[in-house]
């Protein structure tokens, strides 16, 4: 990995929440365990010359949760910086009562590991106040020091990815940065047993820590059984009583432990894409692990046993790309020049887009990830559906695969090798 000259990766995310501390009164900075909030809030912290109030602290938590108002007044030094908010959330009653008084804006950074919607009234508390970012695991352009603006290109000109220089990656570079994902602590470990072990006290951590405090559940040893499951069908729609059968329990408490990994951010949901053709629309929501590398090692998904060529194996490692893709563009979506939406698209006759790209004045854009080395006109077949029903609402489609060759193939669909995503246009680097 290349870092900075302090040892650090740089995140895309730092100029937007510098601008945010600029313009909000409070910016909420979330997302799974270990990706890096911390780390940012601290560097953040000693710019500004203020100390950071760590909850994970178990003696400054106690302190905090007597009296929250004591460690949000006015009269501490701006921003006030709070690691792992969720620990305790009266913080929030606390900090609304402040903003009653005094609306300026940069006056609270908070950082916290469970997604904000999930706390008690917390979207209560600070709504039209607070202004909510995610940060997921490092991107592929981070990791290579350079910020992406794929996502920025196929809201507005897919065919811009198109270029006549191919692609220098090959699939065994893609296999290596899929089975490794972006956690910055796993990177940091040699693939194998090191880095299973980092993997496994992860989950550990966070079904001990994290899921227990938002709600006490029975038979949490299951838990990670789910989550398993999950990761062996990511990319796809979950049934949950499927589910429940394998893992011994009833769909109800399932969906409730679908629900509580999501809030953690091991997981999350891509709702379907509807507009086109309501009537013949699955409306069931795909669910994706939040990072491949954490999928590849709760699957067992090796580069020995992809080197097998086993189907069942490649199968699954196609389930990883899909999931790879959406990710790097959700990423991408914290520093995009606009807000768009995500979503999936499936009719009941099986034609579908893995990924529906939609910007705020109803453009679509269309992403269907392939892990092969060449595509077929059947790839196509649901972008053309959703193309010939949005008519000039529909910006454009892409199939994104494992090749080297990007070209359009015929009006608004496109194809280009998936490394086109992160990889600045002109550059046919190797992917390391």
């Amino acid at each position: 990995m290349d870092r900075g000259d302090d040892g650090l990766i740089t995140r895309h995310l730092q100029d937007v929440l510098a601008e945010l501390l600029r313009e909000e009164p409070v910016v909420i900075l979330t997302g799974a365990r270990t990706v890096g909030k911390s780390t940012f809030l601290s560097a953040c912290a000693a710019l500004k010359e203020v100390t950071v109030l760590d909850l994970d602290d178990l003696e400054t938590r106690r302190a905090v949760a007597a009296d929250p108002g004591l460690f949000v007044a006015a009269d501490r030094p701006t921003p006030v910086c709070i690691d792992e908010f969720q620990h305790v959330p009266l913080l929030l009653d606390a900090i609304k009562s402040e903003l009653n008084r005094d609306l300026r804006a940069g006056r609270y950074l908070l950082t916290g590991s469970t997604r904000y919607n999930s706390l008690p009234s917390a979207s209560q508390s600070l709504t039209g106040r607070a202004h909510v970012v995610t940060m997921w695991p490092l991107s592929q352009g981070e990791l290579s020091r350079h910020r992406e603006g794929a996502l920025d290109a196929l809201t507005s000109d897919p065919s811009s990815l198109v270029t006549g220089e191919p692609s220098a990656a090959t699939r065994a570079d893609y296999e290596r940065v899929v089975l490794a994902g972006g956690f910055p602590l796993a990177l940091a470990r040699e693939p194998g047993r090191s880095r299973d072990r980092w993997f496994s006290d992860f989950v550990t951590m966070v079904v001990e820590r994290d899921v227990l405090e938002i709600r006490k559940i029975r038979q949490r040893q299951v838990l990670p059984q789910v989550l398993r499951r999950l990761a062996g069908q990511t990319g796809q729609v979950v049934n949950a009583a499927n589910v429940a059968d394998a893992v011994g329990l009833d769909a109800t408490t399932v969906r409730e432990y679908l629900g509580l990994l999501e809030a953690v951010f091991m997981i999350h949901r891509l709702e379907p894409f509807t507009r086109a053709v309501a009537s013949r629309t699955v409306r069931s929501a795909k669910v994706h692990l939040v990072d491949t590398g954490l999928a590849a090692h709760l699957t067992g998904l090796t580069q020995q046993k992809l080197s097998a060529r086993m189907p069942a194996t490649l199968t699954q490692f196609g389930h990883l790309v899909e999931t790879f893709v959406v990710n790097e563009l959700m990423k991408q979506a914290g520093w995009a020049q606009q807000q768009v939406s995500f979503s999936h698209f499936r009719t009941k006759d099986q034609q579908e887009v893995d990924l529906v790209i939609e910007t705020p004045a109803g453009a679509v854009t269309a992403i269907e990830v392939k892990a092969a080395n060449t595509v077929s006109d059947n790839d196509f077949a649901g972008m053309r559906l959703l193309r010939d029903k949005l008519g000039d609402g529909f910006t454009g489609g892409v199939v994104v695969n494992l090749g080297q060759r990007s070209y359009t193939y015929e009006d608004r669909l496109h194809v280009i090798p998936m490394d086109r995503l992160w990889t600045p246009i002109g550059s046919s680097a190797r992917q390391g």
